[in-house]
């Protein structure tokens, strides 16, 4: 695409004002046209020029004049007569009202942005020049209670059975307190007939847990061979002028350490930085984060989201307050230690356009970068093998609902908007939104592209994060069974069953295992006459089937997940994975005491324990601003401030 006359006009300003290079507005220019972006857009992703300058230059190519809206602040009241996401959407906002004239600041000047101030603050108004930033800026102050409050409850107050604010409905404490009623019974009056029924139910639900689960490995091991290969040669050949604009949300909490590492990972990405909305979610009372990040002296396309204090305190809430400020086609959200594969984005976008239209959401993979730091990383990265490389395509090719990872995952926005995006109340929200759209009609889908994070190398930490995993999938059971019949019709009985399975089992699982396995213990000491009446000769087989096949299949399983990326040294630790059911149990059992004590609480991990984080820093640190172009020098020191 050749460079507009107002591109041409502007970098002609800025070149003989001194604030570029001739090598620079080069680079800059090739890249406007290599990208279909302008160059105010390639200007703002680099960090040749202040913000303030770019602007500077822009007002005065349009004749207006540059606001500060930090000393000139925008009235409140005012703006609040207006519609936020439009505002949003064309980067304008009223400043104020004086004898019937609105003051309308814009940080897109141009023929498209002059039609909608007059038709929507009216022909008389008084146009001015801010920066985006301060715009975004002074959108939320003046909606930050709005806004807060539709974070938290938009999607209880618009789609309350889908909410996780009300733990357990009516219907369901009535059909707990009648199942639980039946059991105390059942044992007054015939106690070894109910614990007979009792051991037969279990022990059938073991076994069809470790067999849906062997299915899902044997499926989901060839699932993705070929749309893989697909989806990996069209990135390739996608144009950088044809791919769509991309929010990156990165929520954080009190993890200054990890700024930079998070920074230079994005900027690695394999895709126009100029294209790239990339939001830092921040609490606003983390002072020592957001210190942090306006110190890194971020490019332009970097903004500081401050979310208003309130309550549940989570990542899904933060999210969906930052959502509101959004401007891509298409969303993701990555933690903060996390690095992406480079072209993940690429792929994501090749996938989507080879995708059914219902496609509403593209899981990638997720891994560690520090698998072999102790044992339990290496426990964790063989879990995370075996569950994202094996199990998730398995779900996807047999049409069960699929519970999202926390991270990368990537949304078509509007799709994201119109569900009313996460819920606040679940502190596993990924998981939970995953099965929410595949009941609302939309599809998920997961891709061979993968996300290396930062693996807890603490038992403590570690028990922490499972342990809000874990009462995030009890929460999501229980939201998504309220309606039995409407969970059958929306996702068909492969998907009740795979949901029953796999969100289930995985919560059953961590709490029965040591009631088995005291029942072993005891059968170990004193033998089998102790247990021998509750175990009639039939359930007693299937029992030693589930205790030698389907933990072998099991420990199987663990040991050829890593199989998948040849990390084949990983395998004999396999074997120890009874040690890491433990710590699940122990998780379990954390998380059921939460849920009734605690269950909006978000226990947070800590980030930043592992060696590899040190060394992680000082590369990132050590590659600078990480510009596309490393041979052109800054015609000035300086940067676009965050």
């Amino acid at each position: 695409m050749a460079l507009d006359a107002e591109s041409e006009a502007i970098g002609t300003l800025l070149l003989e004002r001194g604030a570029l290079t001739v090598d620079q507005l080069v680079a800059a220019e090739d890249l406007a046209e290599g990208w279909n972006v302008s160059l105010v857009q390639v200007l703002l992703s680099r960090r040749w020029l202040t913000t303030q300058e770019l602007y500077a230059q822009i007002a005065t190519y349009h004749d207006l004049p540059l606001v500060d809206l930090t000393s000139e602040p925008a009235n409140d009241d005012l703006v609040r007569c207006f519609d936020p996401a439009v505002m949003n959407r064309f980067a304008t906002i009223p400043l104020k009202e004086e004898g019937g004239i609105v003051t309308v600041a814009t940080s897109r000047p141009g023929p498209q942005s002059l039609l909608h101030i007059r038709d929507t603050y009216g022909p008389r108004s008084r146009i001015v020049v801010a920066t985006h930033l301060q715009i975004s800026a002074a959108l939320q102050q003046a909606f930050r209670d709005r806004h807060s409050h539709d974070a938290v409850f938009a999607l209880a107050e618009q789609d309350p059975d889908m909410s996780a604010q009300q733990v357990v409905t009516p219907p369901q404490v009535l059909l707990i307190y009648a199942v639980l009623s039946l059991f105390l019974l059942g044992l007054a009056f015939a106690p070894v007939a109910t614990l007979i029924v009792l051991n037969v139910c279990l022990t059938v639900f073991y076994t069809g847990n470790f067999l849906f689960k062997g299915l899902l490995v044997w499926i989901g091991g060839a699932a993705q061979e070929t749309s893989s290969r697909a989806i990996a040669a069209e990135a390739q050949l996608l144009r950088d002028e044809d791919l769509p604009a991309y929010t990156v949300l990165v929520p954080m909490f009190r993890e200054p350490e990890v700024l930079p590492i998070l920074a230079q990972a994005l900027r690695n990405l394999n895709y126009p930085l100029a294209k790239l909305d990339i939001k830092i979610v921040l609490e606003e009372g983390d002072h020592d984060t957001i210190e942090a990040a306006e110190k890194l002296d971020l490019e332009g396309v970097f903004e500081i989201v401050r979310v208003p204090p309130s309550h549940p305190q989570t990542k899904p809430k933060a999210c969906n307050y930052a959502l509101r400020y959004a401007h891509g086609d298409l969303l993701v959200i990555y933690d903060a230690e996390d690095k992406p594969e480079p072209d993940q984005l690429r792929k994501v976008v090749a996938a989507f356009n080879q995708s059914s239209p219902d496609t509403a959401c593209i899981q990638c993979r997720l891994n560690y970068y520090n698998a072999r730091e102790n044992w339990l990383t290496r426990m964790f990265t063989l879990d995370y093998s075996l569950w994202f490389d094996l199990m998730l395509p398995g779900l996807e090719r047999m049409g069960v609902p699929i519970p999202l990872g926390g991270t990368s995952n990537h949304f078509r926005i509007d799709v994201l908007r119109d569900l009313n995006a996460w819920d606040p109340f679940n502190v596993t929200e990924d998981a939970d939104l995953g099965i929410r759209l595949t009941q609302k009609g939309y599809r998920v889908g997961v891709i061979d592209s993968t996300t290396y994070e930062e693996a807890n190398v603490s038992i403590p930490n570690w028990i922490r994060q499972r342990s809000r995993w874990i009462k995030g999938y009890m929460q999501t059971f229980l939201v998504h069974s309220r309606r039995p019949v409407h969970l059958w019709r929306s996702v068909g009985s492969a998907g009740v069953f795979g949901f029953v399975f796999f969100i289930g089992g995985t919560i059953l699982s961590g709490l029965l295992n040591p009631i088995f396995w005291a029942i072993f213990g005891v059968w170990m000491v004193v033998g089998a006459d102790a247990i021998e009446p509750y175990f009639p000769l039939p359930v007693l087989y299937l029992s030693l089937i589930n205790l030698l096949a389907g933990n072998g299949l099991l420990i199987y399983l663990t040991m050829v997940a890593p199989f998948r990326r040849r990390w084949t040294d990983l395998a004999p630790w396999g074997i120890t994975v009874v040690g890491y059911w433990v710590l699940m149990t122990v998780a379990a059992y954390k998380a059921l005491w939460q849920l009734i004590s605690n269950p909006f609480y978000w226990e947070k991990t800590q980030h930043g324990l592992s060696k590899h984080t040190a060394a992680e820093l000082a590369d990132a640190q050590m590659d600078g601003p990480g510009m596309a172009d490393p041979d052109i020098a800054p015609a000035q020191a300086g940067g676009a401030g965050a």
